[in-house]
């Protein structure tokens, strides 16, 4: 019989060959992996330690495109338009309770319908951030149905998302009005989740950096380094949200690369290594696990799932 190998032998080898790749620069061409790198799931800092739903620094995590980088994660709900008052009271107690058992380095917040805001506001408690799904860019006035920063603000909104690839759909938002939105967000002193990502022919055409770079270029449009601090990129393949479609650990981590690679050439390294960049697109349960280990995902937008209890907890107490 010939021998067995040993294994610890081999495991050093193998990290030899592997330390140097994991240090490489990130390239930044637009050469994507190709669509068969997609699956099917299962189921169709500047941050201030102790403020509701915002973490604490994370260690560094190796194999980021900094190595310098300690970023935490922050895991973010969209109910979207769903629930009732007595479910989103319900749901956000469930929420709370997860996130009392959440590691250190990992923020949670949620954002909900603009009628319950107040009521899910009040039982989330200091491990979760309220959030709220989209805003108006004027300060009052004649604008039926438009719900300002001031009002958001008013009943401790801290997330506003902005540039949700189904406002940007279903509703028409360009990116001037996106990129409007944004400084409204930062101006009133909340912080923006800008949301980018490309249509599934945009992916299969190779384009997802070019839409990409043309969001975040007119989406963060007169927003400093400075500023950068109060904003959270959501990246979410416009293909994978709410369809059980999920982009593999290898594309998404591809992605984000790019994508701190953008902050790196067009802010500077600081930024780029502390910007948190999530992602959305069918996470669930199952499938967090492996995403939130990738070098530069930071985080989760979930929607689905987030309506679901269980679910939401797995997620925020993702292993790590």
């Amino acid at each position: 019989m010939l021998p067995l190998p040993n294994c610890k032998e081999l495991m050093k080898e193998l990290m030899k060959e592997l330390t140097p790749r994991l240090a490489a620069p990130v390239p930044t061409t637009s050469n994507m992996l190709p669509t068969s790198m997609l699956m099917l799931s299962g189921s169709a800092s500047g941050y201030v330690v102790g403020s509701a739903g915002l973490p604490a620094p994370s260690v560094a995590r190796a194999g980021a495109v900094s190595m310098m980088a300690d970023r935490p994660y922050l895991i973010a709900g969209n109910w979207k338009m769903n629930t009732v008052l007595s479910e989103a009271k319900e749901l956000a107690k469930e929420v709370a309770d997860a996130a009392a058992k959440s590691a250190d380095n990992t923020g949670v917040a949620v954002c909900v319908p603009f009628p319950f805001l107040t009521a899910v506001g009040d039982i989330l408690g200091d491990k979760v951030a309220l959030g709220a799904q989209d805003c108006y860019y004027e300060d009052s006035g004649a604008y039926t149905a438009a719900v300002s920063t001031s009002m958001l603000k008013s009943v401790g909104t801290t997330y506003v998302l902005a540039g949700h690839s189904e406002r940007r759909a279903t509703f028409g938002d360009t990116d001037a009005d996106i990129n409007k939105k944004v400084l409204k967000i930062l101006g009133e002193g909340m912080k923006c989740i800008l949301c980018i990502g490309e249509l599934k022919e945009e992916r299969e055409s190779g384009e997802t950096f070019n839409v990409c770079d043309t969001q975040l270029t007119e989406g963060l449009k007169g927003v400093s380094a400075e500023m950068m601090k109060d904003i959270v990129i959501a990246y979410e393949p416009v293909w994978a949200i709410g369809t059980g479609l999920t982009a593999t650990p290898e594309v998404a981590q591809e992605t984000h690369a790019y994508i701190r690679s953008w902050f790196k050439e067009n802010y500077d390294e600081k930024v780029a290594d502390a910007v948190i960049i999530q992602y959305g697109g069918s996470v669930n349960d199952k499938n967090v696990d492996e995403l939130m280990g990738c070098a530069d995902i930071d985080g989760a937008l979930v929607g689905g799932a987030s309506l679901k209890g269980d679910s939401f907890s797995a997620i925020i107490n993702f292993k790590q």
